[in-house]
């Protein structure tokens, strides 16, 4: 398989809260990140049932198009209560209406919708949950590697928080008292999904 080196990655996301967390976290590593909507791709159809088969969906369709090496994210809220809902549907719990360019998303909608679905259940209904996040590489021979991160938690209401974005105001990670949207972004990076599936693509991709 090949390895990443300091160089062009294409970031196959249009979502310009996950592009700021993946960039800062290529940071260290001499990677000079461009979004694919800087580059104009599209955006392909995610029709994975899985994190993972949306992942590579997304960083092997970057990384044909450009012909650059291609980082995609797949991630998601997953609630016990709901049967692992919303999932891989998380973002589509967020789409309001479609506009010229694609969906408008509304956060603050579908964390509502979380909520009410849980209260639905009752006052006593478990409010456990997890964030996933699955990193996938592309690269334009074909060739491709996936990592995974989890970070469990509990679903608060109402959100809390201006700092993060999609569910973040409403999740508050095992052993802390703010939710994702209060804690300083870099103590965010430390502990979230997403770094947790970052620090098992550095350790095979740059050995550390």
């Amino acid at each position: 398989m090949p390895r990443l080196s300091t160089g062009k990655l294409v970031i196959a996301t249009h979502n310009a809260g996950k592009l700021k967390e993946i960039q800062a976290l290529l940071a260290p590593y001499g990677i000079e990140c461009l979004s694919a909507g800087a580059l104009g791709l599209p955006e392909p159809a995610e029709t994975g049932t899985t994190f993972i088969e949306n992942a590579l969906i997304k960083a092997r369709a970057a990384a044909q198009a450009s012909q650059i090496p291609a980082l995609a994210d797949d991630s998601g809220l997953c609630v016990d209560a709901l049967g692992g809902a919303p999932g891989v549907y998380t973002a589509d719990w967020a789409e309001a209406d479609r506009f010229e360019g694609g969906p408008r998303r509304d956060w603050y909608m579908a964390m509502g919708k979380v909520e009410g679905l849980l209260a639905e259940q009752g006052p006593d209904t478990d409010r456990s949950g997890y964030f996933a996040c699955v990193l996938a590489i592309a690269w334009p021979d074909g060739e491709s590697a996936v990592y995974e991160g989890r970070v469990d938690g509990t679903l608060t209401w109402p959100p809390r928080g201006e700092l993060g974005f999609g569910y973040d105001p409403v999740f508050v990670p095992l052993g802390a008292a703010q939710t994702f949207a209060e804690i300083d972004p870099e103590d965010k990076h430390r502990i979230s999904h997403r770094a947790d599936a970052f620090a098992k693509l550095v350790a095979e991709q740059f050995g550390g």
